[in-house]
């Protein structure tokens, strides 16, 4: 930080499973920001983790960069700071990442500041793994280290006394507010403007100890002036109907403060409202930050675990608590939806008490309203059984839409904790934003295992025995909308030694196209049966589709194989070229002229070719999800699947069908579906 001028920065690593990054330590942001940023999933589309997935340094000039590239982050850090974002690895290991952070007054990072963070970034990653091979790994801790900032220069305290003397005899007054917005210093004739005792005032926040200060919007102008580096201003009016001018200059450490009487009560466009919520009560900004963040993220959660994990990962590190978990009330059981920080022992109790014990009327697992319970007592007082609960204080929130309740959200924690008037509040409006997400989840849970059986029951559920010829198959899914995609293969044994293979991706992930696909299927099917050759096939196929659906287009490759005269013979309707591994090593592409889609013009032609297929060789079948990488060629992306294939070519068929599909099926959101054929004749 020091050496590029970042005014903050922060640190994390890999949790054991590789899944989650934990901030390990920070400087420059104030606290309630870190502890919303404390963790991290490597699967989010934010900067950090970004950095780590594609092992890259991530540069965003501003915020309007920020807001195209990452918007859920731009949503919940609307300020205007350049921010870099770097992996930290050495060789193939990660090991986590680092985030720098600058006033937005430069289109590009420098290349002094670049080499800087990564060298840094790689003396870290050697470091780390060295410790790791040692036996000794670095892990981080239980809760993120602040950082002081790196001083260059001794300050004299003799001057320190000279500049306070030379303040308290200027009219107007200023005050020092730390990263974390609490008064470390102010003159005397601030505290006389602000009305309050200089020893009622420092070490408090001025929007807690001042209640006219006490709405998110000046608190907010504080945040500003932290992660811009910005100078911010406002005013506001003293009970006494005295109108104040606050003016925040960032700072090394903080922020420093000027107040003036103002005269600006009459310009209204300078003014910042003071508005209080529906509920009477007023909620602190860092709340309302917190909350913003969870809401753009859980717009990213499609399945109910990843609603559990996207709240517990987003509050628990905010709230200070240490056990979240959702239940619902099913059939007069309690049943567990999803839990985290929860010890697996806990959990097998709770199951095994839930099946065995109903669900009293208006436990804090199945309560009508919300529920808080400050203390072990009070939580005995209400639901006697909680004997052996180690736990201290619990929030139970129902998750309730317009017309039935979906389950509790359970928090908590593991010291007794009283809840304030605006932490309840917060936590109730928590619990709407829950169960929004988790309807939703539920929703696409459901039609997620529709979309899977539907897709399941349109594919072979096995290949049939062909004479002289080993097979395997597999299939992915893709994970986003409905899970349903068009991609298909089959196998069709037409004699003994003679069969037909086929491999095709209708366009478009909805039921329509897994409806065509069926109906391709079927019509390959019955050419195939009828005797056609593989360019026959597809003319027919291609008419009948036509007329079909006119607006749905499908590549198709189709072969059939004679084993006994070590002969393939193929036609191609715009799809991918199929590989061949010769038993020497030679990975062949068989690419016949293409004709165009399916489905396009009536009167297309599909001309065949024959290729030899040698006695222990593989064919390969695949679909476009098996190598179209965004940012990558498509002709690199092949090129890497032969090297692949000659790798693991002598393996037998099961394994390489695994060693093939394993980088599409390690992929946690897999925007297309993926089909895999291979055929291998015998030696």
């Amino acid at each position: 930080m020091s050496e590029t001028g970042a005014h903050l920065g922060s640190l994390y690593l890999l949790d054991e499973d590789k899944r989650v990054l934990l901030m390990d330590a920070w400087q420059g942001i104030p606290t309630a920001i870190a502890k919303a940023w404390s963790r991290m999933r490597v699967t989010e589309p934010t900067p950090v983790a970004v950095a780590l997935r594609e092992r890259r340094l991530v540069w965003m000039a501003d915020q309007e960069e920020l807001a195209r590239t990452f918007p859920g982050a731009a949503l919940a850090l609307p300020y205007r700071f350049a921010v870099a974002t770097a992996p930290i690895r050495a060789g193939d290991a990660d090991w986590g990442a680092v985030l720098l952070a600058w006033p937005s007054d430069q289109a590009e990072l420098a290349e002094e500041r670049r080499h800087t963070i990564e060298w840094t970034c790689e003396q870290m990653g050697t470091a780390l793994h060295e410790a790791h091979l040692s036996g000794v790994p670095v892990k981080p801790g239980g809760r993120p280290r602040m950082l002081s900032p790196y001083r260059r220069r001794f300050i004299d305290p003799d001057a320190g006394l000279a500049a306070l003397d030379c303040l308290n005899g200027l009219p107007e007054g200023y005050l020092a507010l730390d990263l974390d917005g609490r008064i470390t210093f102010l003159t005397a004739p601030a505290a006389e403007l602000l009305g309050e005792s200089p020893s009622q005032l420092i070490g408090e926040r001025p929007w807690e100890a001042l209640p006219w200060l006490n709405t998110p919007e000046y608190e907010d102008r504080y945040r500003a002036a932290v992660i811009s580096q910005q100078t911010t201003s406002f005013t506001a009016r003293r009970p006494s109907g005295q109108w104040l001018a606050f003016q925040l200059y960032p700072a090394p450490q903080g922020i420093s403060v000027r107040v003036t009487p103002s005269t600006m009560a009459r310009d209204p466009d300078h003014l910042i409202p003071d508005p209080v919520l529906a509920s009477g009560r007023r909620m602190e900004a860092s709340a309302l930050y917190g909350m913003l963040r969870l809401a753009t993220t859980l717009t990213q959660a499609a399945t109910v675990q990843e609603v559990v994990d996207l709240v517990a990962d987003h509050t628990l590190p905010v709230l200070n608590a240490q056990v979240l978990a959702i239940v619902s009330a099913e059939s007069g059981r309690l049943v567990l939806i999803g839990s985290q920080g929860a010890s697996q022992e806990r959990i097998e109790r709770f199951n095994k008490w839930s099946t065995t014990s109903s669900a009293p009327e208006g436990a804090p697992a199945d309560a009508k309203e919300p529920a808080f319970f400050a203390s072990r007592r009070e939580l005995r007082t209400v639901y006697p059984l909680a004997v052996d609960d180690p736990l201290s204080a619990y929030a139970a929130l129902p998750l309730t839409m317009p017309r039935r309740t979906l389950g509790t959200l359970v928090i908590g924690y593991d010291r007794p904790h009283h809840f304030t008037a605006e932490e309840r509040a917060t936590l109730t409006s928590l619990a709407g934003l829950v169960a929004q997400a988790l309807d939703r989840a539920r929703l696409y849970d459901i039609k997620a295992k529709l979309a899977q059986s539907l897709q399941a029951r349109l594919l072979p559920s096995r290949l049939p025995h062909v004479e002289g010829l080993e097979t395997a198959a597999r299939y992915l899914p893709a994970t986003h909308g409905m899970d349903i995609g068009g991609d298909f293969y089959d196998l069709m044994q037409l004699d003994e030694g003679y069969a037909a293979a086929v491999i095709g991706d209708v366009q478009g992930h909805d039921p329509t196209a897994a409806a065509l696909m069926g109906q391709v299927r079927t019509a390959i099917h019955a050419y195939t049966a009828a005797g056609a050759d593989p360019g026959e096939v597809l003319a027919q196929t291609n008419r009948l589709l036509v007329d079909l659906s006119p607006n749905r287009f499908t590549s198709c490759l189709y072969f059939t194989v004679d084993v006994g005269r070590q002969l393939l013979e193929v036609a191609n309707a715009g799809h991918l070229p199929a590989l061949l591994h010769h038993p020497g090593g030679a990975v062949q592409l068989i690419e016949p002229e293409p004709g165009l889609l399916l489905g396009i013009e009536p009167e297309t032609e599909y001309k065949s070719i024959h290729v030899a297929l040698p006695p222990g060789a593989t064919l390969v079948l695949y679909t476009d999800g098996m190598v179209e990488v965004p940012g990558t060629l498509l002709d690199d992306s092949i090129a890497d699947l032969i090297l692949r294939l000659t790798r693991h070519a002598e393996h037998p068929l099961e394994e390489l069908a695994d060693a093939l599909i394993e980088p599409m099926a390690i992929v946690e959101h897999r925007l297309d579906d993926t089909a895999l054929l291979l055929l291998r004749s015998a030696a």
